[in-house]
């Protein structure tokens, strides 16, 4: 009796194998298989953990324990503000618009917002805001120079050189050291006003003021109640003419109320009425008496 062989092992695969090796070799299948179906299943069972309402509760817990840990640590706090570069005034100002209660974690500041509230001071031209090692936050600050005295209808006030008021003065004699200017648009053009103080530099001694009249020009105030009334163009040139004038003839020595050169071609003096009354009588007085 013959023995049986055994029959050879079929090499080729199954159906259902030969279909999922097929599907293998599909980008989109590969993709779905690692990446989309574990993420759907995490998803449902994180579905199935949150819908339960004190699940949440506790994990948002957690979840603020955790962030409130991290920012309370030493290394992230903020003990004290530090101001440089501004005086003892700007600083006070700078503390009352910024009311922070420290120690804050650095994380509840805001820097972008202190730094522009800063910046927003009057007296403050530019601001930066940081936070410095050591939980310092450091505020430093670059004032306005006051160069000039703007008196308006709110009353005085010092400006710099750009125009922008830095703060206001309860009288004249606080900063006696700068010019006067007065008038709508005064602090406008303050660059017009340095330029004709330096042109008034020979009588400085006399001069009080400037005032802007108009919008349009300036007016020299002078003490014992003169004027020198300047055109709109080209009023440091008409200003150095009547100081000229001064010294060559004495004039603004004379009994005169105001220099009218707002017309260059035609400077007009306007004499005070007490002296126009003196020159009225001595035209009247006879000739024998005036030579007596």
């Amino acid at each position: 009796m013959q023995p049986i062989k055994p029959q050879p092992c079929d090499p080729a695969p199954s159906r259902l194998a030969y279909r999922y090796q097929r599907l293998m070799l599909t980008p989109l299948f590969r993709l779905t298989l690692r990446v989309f179906l574990p993420f759907l299943l995490s998803l449902a069972v994180a579905g199935i953990y949150l819908s339960d309402a004190d699940r949440r509760d506790q994990l948002a817990m957690a979840v603020g324990d955790l962030r409130n840990s991290i920012q309370t640590r030493p290394e992230f706090m903020v003990n004290v503000m530090a101001i440089d570069g501004a005086s003892r005034t700007i600083a006070e100002d700078i503390r009352e618009v910024t009311p922070i209660d420290f120690p804050i974690s650095s994380f509840d500041l805001d820097l972008e917002l202190i730094q522009q509230t800063v910046a927003e001071l009057p007296a403050v031209a530019r601001a930066t805001v940081r936070i410095k090692p050591g939980g310092i936050l450091q505020v430093s600050v670059t004032e306005r120079d006051p160069v000039m005295l703007w008196r308006s209808r709110q009353g005085l006030a010092t400006v710099d050189k750009a125009g922008y008021v830095v703060r206001p003065v309860n009288s004249r004699s606080a900063r006696a050291d700068l010019p006067l200017i007065a008038g709508d648009g005064a602090e406008e053009r303050v660059d017009e006003a340095l330029a004709l103080y330096e042109a008034a530099a020979p009588i400085a001694d006399r001069v009080i003021g400037l005032v802007r009249v108009g919008k349009r020009r300036w007016d020299v105030v002078l003490d014992r109640d003169q004027r020198i009334l300047l055109p709109e163009e080209d009023a440091v040139t008409a200003l150095e003419r009547v100081i000229a004038l001064g010294h060559s003839q004495d004039m603004l020595a004379r009994d005169l109320v105001a220099v009218d050169m707002r017309i260059a071609e035609r400077p007009t003096i306007r004499i005070a009425e007490r002296a126009m009354e003196e020159w009225w009588r001595i035209r009247q007085t006879p000739v024998e008496k005036r030579e007596e």
